[in-house]
């Protein structure tokens, strides 16, 4: 799959390693594990803090391959002086608030595919 010029930027400054404080964050979040519908970017500005500020963005269409987002992402590191970016590529969970958009301790009425995993493992929980 070709990669455009904004996800290959936003790649290479995620290959660029630990270069310190402040660190952003970028995480991926869909219904399941294959379409990404939010993205949450957050910048940690040292060691220990709350990260703020954070951004989300959402679409109905996969997320990932939307270079205008990837543009205002890039555009939200750069304006935060984030020397670090670290991403997890995978989808890492449901993109709906636990406490928000559904009530605490429970699972996500719309997201089942989500419903006892371990959503960075991939794997089932016991």
């Amino acid at each position: 799959m070709a990669q455009g010029n904004n996800k290959k930027a936003l790649n290479k400054k995620v290959r660029k390693g630990d270069k310190g404080f402040p660190v952003a964050t970028v995480a991926f979040y869909g219904p399941d594990n294959t379409v990404a519908t939010k993205l949450v970017c957050a910048i940690i500005p040292y060691d220990g803090a709350d990260p703020e500020p954070m951004k989300k963005w959402f679409k109905e269409t996969d997320i990932r391959k939307d270079e205008l987002i990837l543009k205002e992402v890039l555009a939200f590191i750069e304006n935060n002086g984030a020397k670090t970016v670290s991403m997890v590529e995978d989808i890492i969970g449901c993109p709906h608030e636990e406490g928000i958009d559904y009530p605490e301790g429970e699972h996500c009425p719309q997201c089942l595919y989500w419903k006892g995993k371990d959503r960075f493992a991939g794997t089932m929980l016991h």
